[in-house]
């Protein structure tokens, strides 16, 4: 192939912070209107085109394959609120779905959901949103909120058709079907409800973080509209949402070590939010509402007594500090407390041991709180939720389960008695077996002796006496811990083959808030070299070799993808970085972009401290590009994706081809698309066809 990849110009710009001084060659492709800029990104999408050509029919055979296993034309199982069970509905063709509802029966058991069929509609059923028919005529469309309030009648929906996450909201009249005058322009997801007359929403600001609470009147213009909640510390982000039991608003002010609450009844929406407990630094809760023998509650679950969290109650009458809170779930240190759900007969708790996520339910009664008792499960490795119960007084909870091997399925589950009914498994057309694949976990011992939980999954029938292709996933950031699930599209790089493994990193939130902030600000590195350490075992015990090893992980996780190419290029065959934090001091420098102050709280504050300037300078992945041999590395990214801008990757791409003594580097920029990527489902099925073929092509061949 003679085609010449693109070289991006070299325009010097110098930045100087701390007496220390950096020239960017490339700092003028953040400029997203320049002609020039826009002229560079479709060169190299050219470029990444006929780079990858050869994999257009492997890319179509994925394709193919995971449309085959998706049941295209389906729907979600029902779920109550009110006098209607609502659900979604799929239908071949279609990229979207349809939002419908039908009325509860009268005379049946009005908790049993309804069996809706495949084909036609049922009687009553109405449509209430269709997102064809909204996303005609754009290349990209999102929904930020659908929220139907609290009598039925209306339907407030919010979309985007650029991909910034800025949505435009409108309220349809459900017994009419006419949209009403009132339009939101400009805000952030999610829309809550009090009763037919109010919404509450919250806008962000220049750096898009959420920082003020609005009350909408329905019938008046946005002009009109109350900001009820504002916060100034460019530390914080704000949001709205309403109690189960429909007594309260919440507003929830946090950073990434604090949170406040405050809290209004909703019987009074246009009075003032009171604060329950005043922030304090390094201090965490959520409030949470419940009804005892007749007494109101504040079940909270907060870190005041221990850094993994544990769950107390008190009267809000008589409220107590946090600290003397009587305890429902104690602190522990091999427990990791994430919150809790109230109903009126249960409490919900959600929790993680050994780096598996669990839930336990208390049943309530005149006696007053009960005990916790956990759900159990027969896998190793698996992800359950209790989720999708918006009725304060069911007595039913659903709950989820899914494993690397286990399609998604969905029970009821009867807290009386301790029953599950299925009512539904993700189906895989065309037949499945999963006892056709095996998952388990390993372990990789890091550089400074701590266990590092590998999750690995293939084909029963893998050779496992010799090394196989591999594809290595980390994210390792933000206490989220990468969770067991089953994926259709993942079954065809496994059919080819490939092992798929998760290196379950420190930064993440698997093993507990140690295993967080282990991984964070002046330890971050250990996000890295954990990740590395997991390669190193799985080529020591022979399960893979470097020559058939590929790396991936995008947003944060593309910044370790970015660390670890400079770290240990020679582990990896190849790195695949999607939306790429690779930047990340340029960006952390700038307060003016969107979240860089409240991401100073997860990696650092370099603007003022010159200690966190240098250990971020030294693993900063742009900035510690050498010239060496590389993995191949393919780039994605999204013009308009407001967390991790275009220009990281895209600045990246230009100096390890400008550096690098060996490797193929490609940049695939979406341009009408944000930090998700493309929308519609059989694009997004496309996109990770050529991900996977390029993946698979990488890990199967030798050839540079």
């Amino acid at each position: 192939m003679t085609t010449q990849p693109p070289v991006a110009p070299k325009h010097p710009t110098t930045r100087q912070f701390h007496g220390r001084t950096f020239v960017d060659n490339y700092e003028w492709l953040r400029d997203k209107k320049s002609p020039e800029t826009l002229a560079y990104l479709n060169a190299e999408n050219d470029y990444t085109a006929a780079k990858t050509a050869h994999l257009e029919q492997m890319t179509e055979n994925i394709f193919q394959e995971i449309k085959s296993r998706v049941k295209e034309t389906d729907m979600s199982v029902p779920t109550r609120r009110g006098g209607y069970w609502y659900y979604g509905r799929s239908e071949e063709g279609k990229n979207y779905g349809y939002s419908c509802r039908i009325p509860v029966a009268e005379g049946s058991d009005p908790w049993a959901a309804p069996t809706i069929p495949e084909e036609g509609s049922p009687a009553g059923e109405q449509i209430i949103l269709d997102a064809n028919a909204l996303a005609e005529g754009h290349e990209f469309f999102s929904i930020g909120a659908a929220s139907v309030s609290d009598s039925g009648r209306y339907l407030a929906y919010s979309v985007d058709y650029a991909g910034d996450e800025r949505f435009s909201l409108s309220i349809r009249d459900l017994e009419t079907g006419q949209l009403l005058e009132d339009r939101l322009e400009g805000i952030f997801y999610g829309a809550t409800w009090v009763g037919d007359s109010f919404i509450f929403y919250s806008t962000v600001d220049d750096a898009w973080r959420p920082d003020t609470v609005w009350r909408h009147k329905v019938g008046t213009p946005q002009s009109a509209d109350v900001a009820v909640f504002r916060e100034e510390d460019q530390h914080f982000n704000v949001s709205i949402g309403g109690s189960r039991s429909d007594k309260y608003l919440f507003i929830g002010v946090g950073s990434k070590i604090t949170s406040e609450m405050w809290v209004l009844e909703q019987d009074n929406p246009e009075g003032e939010f009171r604060s329950l407990w005043e922030r304090k630094t390094g201090v965490e809760y959520d409030v949470d509402h419940a009804v005892v023998a007749g007494r109101d509650y504040w079940v909270v679950t907060h870190n005041a007594t221990g850094p993994n969290f544990e769950v107390g109650y008190t009267g809000v009458d008589k409220q107590a500090p946090l600290t003397q809170l009587e305890v429902l779930l104690p602190h522990r240190d091999n427990v990791r407390v994430e919150g809790v759900d109230t109903y009126r007969d249960q409490i919900v708790a959600s929790y993680r041991r050994d780096g598996i996520g669990r839930a336990a339910v208390m049943r309530l009664g005149d006696a007053g709180f009960g005990e916790f008792s956990e759900l159990t499960f027969n896998e190793e490795l698996y992800s359950v939720a209790v989720g999708g119960n918006p009725e304060w007084d069911a007595p039913v909870l659903r709950v989820s389960y899914v494993s690397y091997i286990q399609p998604a399925q969905l029970f009821d589950y009867r807290v009386d008695t301790g029953a599950y009914t299925l009512l539904k498994e993700q189906e895989v057309p065309g037949g499945y077996d999963k006892e056709e694949y095996v998952a388990y976990r390993l372990w990789a011992t890091a550089a400074d002796g701590t266990e590092i939980p590998i999750s690995v999954v293939h084909r029963a029938d893998l050779d496992r006496t010799r090394p196989q292709p591999l594809l290595l996933y980390g994210y390792g950031s933000y206490e989220s811990s990468m969770d067991p699930g089953f994926s259709v599209t993942r079954l065809s790089l496994m059919d080819r083959g490939m092992i798929y493994a998760v290196a379950h990193v420190r930064g993440g939130g698997e093993m507990g808030r140690k295993w967080y902030d282990e991984g964070k600000l002046l330890q971050k590195k250990n996000t890295f070299t954990d990740f590395i350490a997991v390669a190193d075992e799985l080529i020591a015990s022979g399960v893979s070799t470097p020559e058939h090893m590929v790396a991936e992980g995008g947003s944060a996780g593309g910044m370790l993808m970015g660390a670890v190419a400079n770290m240990a290029p020679d582990r990896f065959r190849a790195i695949q970085a999607v939306v790429p934090f690779v930047d990340p001091l340029t960006s952390i420098l700038m307060p003016e972009l969107p979240l860089t102050v409240t991401e100073w709280e997860e990696w650092g504050d370099p603007y003022h401290d010159s200690q966190v300037y240098d250990y971020m300078e030294s693993y900063s992945p742009y900035e510690n590009v050498e010239a060496k041999d590389y993995p191949d590395i393919l780039a994605i990214t999204s013009l308009n994706d407001t967390r991790v801008l275009y220009v990281e990757p895209a600045k990246w791409i230009a100096k390890l081809r400008a550096t690098a003594t060996g490797g193929e580097f490609l940049l695939k920029t979406e341009m009408v698309a944000g930090h998700g990527g493309v929308s519609g489902r059989y694009d997004k099925w496309r996109q990770g066809a050529f991900e996977y073929a390029w993946t698979i092509n990488k890990a199967t061949s030798l050839e540079r």
